[in-house]
Parts: C-alpha cells; sequence; structure tokens
C-alpha cells in the first residue's frame, strides 16, 4: 500500500511558524509581569534591592508573607471581603436582572422614564460629601451592610443584561404565558436562566470591584476594626512600608534576630506580596465563569 503524504507548502509552514512564534511572544509578555511580581514576592526583600529578579527569586523567603499574616487582622478582614463579595455579586445579578427585565417589557408603560434616570446616574454624581451624608442618615456608618446595600443596583450593569434580554426570542416569553406561568415565574425559569452568560460576565465585574475596593471602608467603617476588609488593611501595610523611605528596609522579624537581614523586607517586596494576595482569588474564581463568556444557552429553543 502506497503512503502519499500531502505535499508541504513553504506558505503553510511561514503561517504555522510565524503564528506559533507570536503566540508565544503574546503569552510571555502578558504571564512576565505576573511572575515577576510572584518571583519578587517570594524573594529577600533586602537582596530584591540589587534588582536583577526576573522570573525566580534569587533567595527564596517567606518572610514578606508573613509580614503580612502575623500579628494583624488580615484573616479575619479576608473573611468580610469574602462575605462582601460574595452578597454584593449575588444581590446586584439577581436585583439588576430583574430590573432589567421589567425594563425590557414593552406592556410596562414607565420603561423609558426609569431607563433615563437610571441612564443619569452614571453621568451625574453629588459627589462625597453628599454621599456620606445620605450614608450617615441612612443609619449605616459602621456597618456591615454599607458594602452592599449602595451596590445592590448598578446602572451599566443593567443596561448590559436589558441589551441581552431584549436579544432573547419573545417565543420563550409567550411559550411561558400560554402556560399560564405569571411574570415572576418566567423571570425566574426562562429569562434568568438564559441570561447565565452575560451574567457570568457582569459577575465577575461585579466580584472583582468589590474585592478591590477599599475606600468606602476608609470612608465609612474605619473606626470598627471588625469591619476592616483586606484590601484596606493590605493598604495601611503599604502605606506603613512606605513611611520608611529614609530606609528603605523594615524590620518585620520577632524577637532577637528582627533586625537581621533574613528578617528584613522593603516596600518593593511588600507591595509584590500584596499584589500576590489580592489577585489570587479572582485568579482561582475566573476560570469557573469563562466558558459562560461566549456561549449562548438559547440555541435549541423555538425558532422564529
Amino acid at each position: 500500500m502506497i503512503n502519499r503524504r500531502k505535499p508541504v507548502r513553504i506558505g503553510d509552514v511561514v503561517f504555522n511558524t510565524f503564528n506559533f512564534v507570536f503566540m508565544a511572544t503574546l503569552m510571555i509578555i502578558t504571564l512576565y509581569p505576573f511572575l515577576n511580581t510572584l518571583a519578587i514576592s517570594f524573594n529577600n526583600g533586602v537582596d530584591t534591592l540589587r534588582g536583577g529578579i526576573y522570573l525566580w527569586p534569587r533567595e527564596f523567603s517567606l518572610q514578606n508573607y508573613k509580614a503580612i499574616f502575623i500579628g494583624g487582622n488580615v484573616f479575619h478582614a479576608f473573611l468580610v471581603s469574602v462575605e462582601r463579595t460574595v452578597l454584593t455579586t449575588v444581590l446586584n445579578l439577581f436585583l439588576t436582572t430583574m430590573l432589567s427585565y421589567t425594563l425590557s417589557r414593552k406592556e410596562y408603560v414607565f420603561r423609558k422614564p426609569i431607563t433615563i434616570i437610571v441612564v443619569l446616574t452614571m453621568y451625574f454624581n453629588a459627589g462625597i460629601i453628599p454621599n456620606y451624608f445620605l450614608i450617615k442618615n441612612l443609619h449605616l456608618l459602621n456597618s456591615f451592610w454599607v458594602y452592599v446595600l449602595p451596590a445592590m443596583i448598578a446602572a451599566f450593569n443593567m443596561i448590559v443584561i436589558r441589551t441581552f434580554i431584549l436579544g432573547i426570542p419573545e417565543s420563550f416569553v409567550e411559550s411561558a404565558r400560554i402556560d399560564g406561568a405569571g411574570d415572576f415565574r418566567i423571570f425566574m425559569q426562562v429569562i434568568f436562566p438564559l441570561c447565565k452568560p452575560v451574567l457570568a460576565t457582569i459577575a465577575l465585574f461585579v466580584a472583582v470591584g468589590s474585592w478591590n475596593t477599599w475606600f468606602d471602608t476608609f470612608l465609612y467603617c474605619s473606626s470598627k476594626q471588625n469591619l476592616s476588609t483586606l484590601q484596606y488593611e493590605l493598604m495601611k501595610l503599604l502605606s506603613s512600608t512606605q513611611n520608611f523611605n529614609a530606609n528603605p528596609a523594615l524590620a518585620a522579624g520577632v524577637g532577637a534576630n528582627a533586625h537581621s537581614a533574613e528578617n528584613m523586607v522593603t516596600s518593593l517586596s511588600i507591595r509584590a506580596s500584596i499584589t500576590i494576595v489580592a489577585a489570587v482569588p479572582i485568579i482561582i474564581v475566573y476560570p469557573f465563569l469563562q466558558r459562560y463568556f461566549v456561549v449562548g444557552l438559547n440555541v435549541g429553543g423555538v425558532k422564529e
């Protein structure tokens, strides 16, 4: 039996080679900043000042992470941040999607004025001081709910979800109404499941924003240590290291060897460690949401 090979074209070889080199270069450019930060976070703080650290720590050390987690409120703040992020994301998705569905219904007579009012909030803001007095008058100062309640509805998210809902065939709703379903049942059993792709995207945006913010803790809950969030604690730690500009190395050890070179951290090493600590939870969650970004779930439904 004669084995006939497909002739190799020079153009295909050139294209595949260029494509491989381009994608490999793009991957290196994308991953290098994170890998470099990871290497610095595991490197000795004093040795980091010499520079020249790229993808692997020159003098491996866990002192940077010890300086973050030992003797502080970091673990409790981490739990507060997780609780805040989960509640904010769940409530924002559910309530914003419910509002989006309501404003997408053509039979709702007030949908246009309410949509205009919601959109105007994206362009006009009273500022920090009026917002502070509003939070104070609502008795939300030094309360956990100051993290959750103001973030339950987002105008931009509403527009995105409403646009997605308008793209869902009306036949789904009509079929449910024929079966005797009401608006809430249609929303929960028809619209909400079909919105999974856009909800996954919005969930990532809301979760990242809620996880990374620290300014609201500074404004509304700075006097309550038990309400401090992870980002606020890390911000305070970073600020404390930056105050040692005259002496770039900050002692972070415990005991008689506190000022030895092995137990010293610097603002650069602490900043790298804080970046890794703050980014790891989002990196863990992201793969579970990625598959919903593009894939739609209304394939195979009622055809127009």
